[in-house]
C-alpha cells in the first residue's frame, strides 16, 4: 500500500505557445496519467495530478490536488517548487513533453515579432525553435530522495530496443523505474509497455491500464 505517501503524477502533453492564441502540442491525451492517478488513490496515496491544457482528468480528480500547466518550462517551474517546498515521495513523469520550444517569430520580411498578442494572419510567419529543457534529469537535483519514474516512447515495438532505451533513460536521470512503450500506444490502449527497474527487472504489461496497475503495485512494494 501507499498509505501516507505523496505522489506527483504528470500527465498529458505540453502546449508551447507561438502567440496568445496559437501553439503546438502532441497527441498525448493523458489517459495513462488518469489510470495511474486512480490506481495510486486506491493504494492510499495522496495524489498531486499535474496535467497539460488538453489532458483528460481522472474520474476522482476531486479527491486529488489538481495542478495545471502549459509549456515545458511552466511545468518545470511548478514541479521544482513542489519538490523543494513539500515532502514528495514519488514522482511519475507520464507527461509527453515538447522537444522544441519557440525561440523567435519573424514576419515574411525577416523582422522579429514582439512576444505576446496575436501574430498577423494575412501571411505565414517564420518560427525559429530551440531545444526544450529536459526535466527528468533535473528532478534528483531538486529532491535527491524522491522515487522517480520516467517514461520512454519510441517508434518501434521491439522489446529489446525498448529495454535498452529505458536503461539509458535511467542512467541519465537516476530514475528507479522507466516505462518504455511504442508510439502505437498513442492510438490505442493495448500496446506493449515494459516497466524496467534499475536492478534490471522487466515487467511486461499489455496496454495502459495493466501497465498502471503493475507500476503502482511495484511502487507499493518499496520500503
Amino acid at each position: 500500500m501507499l498509505q501516507g505517501k505523496k505522489i506527483i503524477i504528470t500527465s498529458g502533453g505540453t502546449l508551447e505557445k507561438w502567440d496568445q492564441v496559437r501553439g503546438h502540442t502532441n497527441l498525448s491525451k493523458g489517459i495513462m496519467g488518469c489510470y495511474l492517478a486512480e490506481e495510486a488513490l486506491d493504494a492510499g496515496a495522496e495524489v498531486l495530478y499535474m496535467h497539460g491544457y488538453f489532458a483528460k482528468l481522472p474520474e476522482r480528480v476531486g479527491q486529488m490536488r489538481q495542478i495545471g500547466f502549459e509549456g515545458i518550462e511552466d511545468l518545470a517551474d511548478k514541479l521544482q517548487k513542489l519538490l523543494q517546498e513539500e515532502q514528495i515521495d514519488i514522482v511519475i513523469m507520464a507527461v509527453a513533453g515538447s522537444d522544441w520550444i519557440v525561440d523567435q517569430v519573424f514576419d515574411q520580411a525577416g523582422n522579429a515579432l514582439e512576444a505576446g498578442g496575436k501574430m498577423p494572419s494575412d501571411e505565414p510567419p517564420t518560427i525559429r525553435f530551440k531545444k526544450a529543457p529536459k526535466i527528468l534529469p533535473q528532478i534528483k537535483g531538486w529532491a535527491p530522495d524522491v522515487t522517480l519514474v520516467g517514461f520512454k516512447l519510441e517508434a518501434t515495438s521491439d522489446p529489446n530496443y525498448l529495454i535498452e532505451r529505458a536503461k539509458l533513460r535511467m542512467a541519465t536521470s537516476n530514475a528507479q523505474f522507466t516505462v518504455a512503450n511504442s508510439s502505437q500506444s498513442l492510438y490505442g490502449n493495448d500496446a506493449l509497455h515494459l516497466i524496467v527497474q534499475q536492478n534490471g527487472q522487466v515487467t511486461k504489461a499489455n496496454g495502459k491500464k495493466e501497465a498502471s496497475e503493475k507500476l503502482i503495485a511495484l511502487l507499493a512494494e518499496l520500503e
